[in-house]
């Protein structure tokens, strides 16, 4: 027995975004408990070059929004990057997961098959629906989440290897 497109996809992000929320309130704990401006983690990155906390969350969000909408056939919403707390961005992870949420294993399954074309600047990027999934969409949302994670980690922020599989 196979398994589906979506049992395969919206279930485990679903999952490592509220793991993600649940980092959030640790990070914010943390913050509060030591009088550090939480600004301070959420304009953090780990290189110079790196995109910082906030910027993570929110790629992570968007590339799993985009991931079920194309997957179903339906418009991508589009998502103002403004949040500037940990609140906001709870509250950004809150909406995608309802974004998620609002898609039947119907709408998505049997979109193995599916062509799907992103273009970042003049690049086009060509994927059948399998492979945009596993081999796009997964791996970028595990990717910002961990850095998400490592920033955390190296503030500070008391969070381990349960805290980013959950329960």
């Amino acid at each position: 027995m196979s398994i589906s497109m979506y049992s395969a996809g919206i279930p485990v992000i679903v999952r490592y975004l509220n793991n993600l929320s649940a980092i959030l309130d640790k990070a914010a704990a943390h913050c509060a408990a030591r009088k550090i401006d939480p600004s301070v983690i959420i304009n953090f990155r780990l290189s110079p070059d790196m995109l910082p906390f906030s910027r993570q969350i929110q790629i992570a969000t968007d590339i799993v929004k985009g991931g079920a909408s194309r997957l179903a056939g339906a418009e991508v919403p589009s998502y103002t990057d403004t949040e500037a707390s940990f609140d906001d961005l709870k509250a950004r992870i809150a909406k995608t997961v309802a974004h998620l949420k609002s898609f039947s294993a119907a709408q998505i399954d049997g979109s193995e098959g599916k062509d799907i074309t992103l273009k970042f600047g003049p690049v086009e990027h060509k994927f059948n629906g399998e492979d945009y999934l596993t081999g796009f969409v997964l791996p970028n949302l595990f990717f910002h989440i961990s850095m998400a994670y490592a920033i955390l980690r190296h503030c500070g922020v008391e969070v381990g290897k349960k805290d980013f599989l959950g329960g």
